[in-house]
């Protein structure tokens, strides 16, 4: 294991309060889940890499499909959650403690999709992480981000109630790139990262992605219902979702 700044966060953090804040999390359990698989699509017989896969619940939805999963993360914490979770719902999925930039042991043009979920912008050595992507995937493999917008939340940027209409005021794009911050009910501090929309997009072209799809999914109705929180989303995008291909 390389001991960069993204492996010694998620180390620190306690993996009962990551566990209740991932499962219960309605963005996660109305939005950003669904919206996911529905873009994966037919997953049968596909061989998937579920990067940065956290408490494993992407990768059990996707082994509940018919899929193939390699369940990959820096913590061994949450791997060992996520392999008794598997195991307790019969599922086969291979886990795997990693960091992203160094995907050891793993073949050359093994897998048709890597998942990328909620974990791209964590990553402090994007370049190689992207690099080892590249490796791993068979060509014309997809690649399926999401990530925090860029473009609307940093650091500098506040989501404010206001006669409830939900607005953002941005005061600093840029800056900063690092910072220390807390999810709320989780007492371990967490590193934070901020990226530009460009940045992103210099680092796909650079390790000869094809970017061939974003969206800034607009909730549905039944998914508004569900969530005040979610039905914020309707007008101004908290998340982007991206997809490229090798």
């Amino acid at each position: 294991m390389i001991k960069d700044s993204s492996t010694e966060c998620w180390n620190q953090v306690n993996i009962d309060e990551w566990i209740d804040k991932a499962q219960t999390n309605d963005f996660r359990s109305y939005y950003l889940m669904p919206y996911t698989l529905e873009k994966l699509g037919d997953v049968k017989g596909k061989y998937i890499l579920d990067l940065g896969c956290g408490e494993g619940g992407y990768s059990r939805a996707l082994a509940h499909k018919g899929s193939i999963v390699t369940a990959a993360d820096c913590s061994q914490a949450f791997i060992e959650y996520a392999k008794n979770k598997a195991k307790e719902e019969g599922l086969r999925i291979d886990h795997c403690v990693l960091n992203a930039n160094t995907l050891n042991d793993i073949d050359n043009n093994y897998y048709d999709i890597v998942l990328c979920s909620m974990m791209l912008m964590d990553v402090e050595d994007l370049d190689g992480t992207l690099k080892e992507i590249h490796r791993v995937l068979k060509q014309n493999g997809k690649v399926f981000i999401s990530i925090l917008h860029p473009c609307f939340k940093g650091k500098e940027t506040k989501w404010m109630l206001n006669n409830e209409n939900i607005e953002v005021l941005v005061s600093d794009y840029h800056n900063p790139k690092e910072w220390i911050g807390e999810i709320k009910g989780m007492n371990a501090p967490i590193l934070y990262r901020h990226r530009t929309l460009s940045d992103y997009i210099k680092a796909f072209v650079k390790n000869s992605f094809k970017l061939i799809d974003m969206n800034e999914p607009i909730p549905t109705e039944e998914q508004s219902r569900m969530s005040s929180r979610v039905a914020w989303l309707k007008k101004i995008p908290m998340y982007l979702f991206i997809e490229l291909e090798k």
